[in-house]
């Protein structure tokens, strides 16, 4: 008898496991006597008959479900296999990980801003994390009519309204519309409460979100750069100077144009000026060293040596060797 019974036994495991696959439901078969449960390591199996739980497994291993899963399904305690008689149960079986997903915005998101009255188009990407925390949930709204559940179906339901959480989030917490990075903690902890929400009603619960970047059309970002370097000059002459060099440069001030000879006239007329400042500041203690010498001379005083023959004077007004006047 033993053998006939055993030869219909058959083994309770998820055949087609994928890491992106968040459950797999084991379903339409008949468990006979001396079949077997295998679970494997990050996999729940949770016995269902009737459209409820009868029990949870959590530890993964290699049971007999005859001697070790039925006398703990809580309304299958007395059943006992016949010959040609077996049960039907469900065994779904759950991905136990913390799943995590990259994330990025559609479309630029359009966020309010005085400067522009349509809005400032932001794009921004991330990651975020999730994982099934409520079994009896997750069976009554998707597991009760789906034989398995993807990542990319809940990353679907996710992105479909993150575009307006993220509207949400930058208005509230982006007070400084050109540097929203600084804020990017507080606006990430807030989309992750509300997409919590939006999930927790299927059973899951996202454990963590971070926002990676954001970013602005070219044309704003190139303006962003710009001012920032002009703020580490910290001086209003040199922005001035700077940009007048960065639009001659890039040849948006060019020739032929009043304005643009003014400015070119302008510009160098301020470099003449700091070249001779340059100059006079180099010459200035040449001059003063050389006009010392002469001091004592213009105040009627008689040099001490000739200066025709080089001999000695002794304070007379004639030199005493050539005759040479000395005052």
């Amino acid at each position: 008898m033993s053998f006939f019974a055993n030869q219909f036994a058959n083994v309770v495991e998820w055949e087609e496991f994928r890491d992106d696959m968040i459950f797999w439901k084991w379903s339409n078969r008949e468990i006979k006597k001396g079949s077997k449960l295998i679970i494997r390591p990050g996999q729940d199996a949770i016995f269902i008959h009737n459209g409820k739980i009868e029990g949870i497994f959590e530890a993964e291993g290699e049971y007999q479900i005859a001697s070790e899963i039925i006398p703990f399904l809580s309304t299958l305690k007395g059943f006992k296999f016949g010959f040609n008689s077996g049960m039907r149960v469900e065994v779904l079986f759950v991905n136990t990980k913390e799943f995590t997903v990259k994330w990025g915005t559609k479309n630029p998101v359009l966020i309010p801003t005085p400067a522009l009255p349509g809005g400032m188009p932001i794009r921004a990407n991330g990651t975020l994390n999730f994982k099934v925390n409520d079994y009896v949930t997750l069976i009554d709204r998707i597991a009760g009519v789906k034989e398995s559940y993807l990542v990319e179906d809940v990353k679907i339901r996710i992105t479909s309204v993150l575009d307006q959480l993220l509207m949400k989030w930058i208005s509230r917490e982006g007070k400084d519309m050109f540097n929203l990075q600084a804020n990017a903690f507080d606006i990430a902890k807030g989309i992750q409460e509300d997409l919590d929400m939006q999930i927790m009603d299927i059973g899951m619960t996202i454990t963590g979100l971070q926002v990676m970047s954001f970013n602005y059309p070219p044309e704003i970002q190139e303006k962003i750069t710009k001012v920032a370097s002009y703020e580490m000059v910290g001086n209003l002459q040199k922005y001035q100077q700077i940009a007048m060099t960065d639009g001659i440069a890039s040849g948006n001030v060019k020739g032929g144009g009043t304005a643009a000879d003014m400015a070119g006239m302008m510009m160098g007329m301020n470099i003449a000026n700091e070249m001779m400042k340059n100059i006079n500041a180099n010459q200035k203690p040449a001059s003063e060293s050389n006009s010392a010498p002469s001091s004592p001379t213009s105040e009627g005083k008689k040099p001490n040596f000739c200066p025709n023959c080089g001999a000695k004077n002794e304070g007379a007004n004639f030199c005493p060797n050539c005759g040479h006047k000395l005052n």
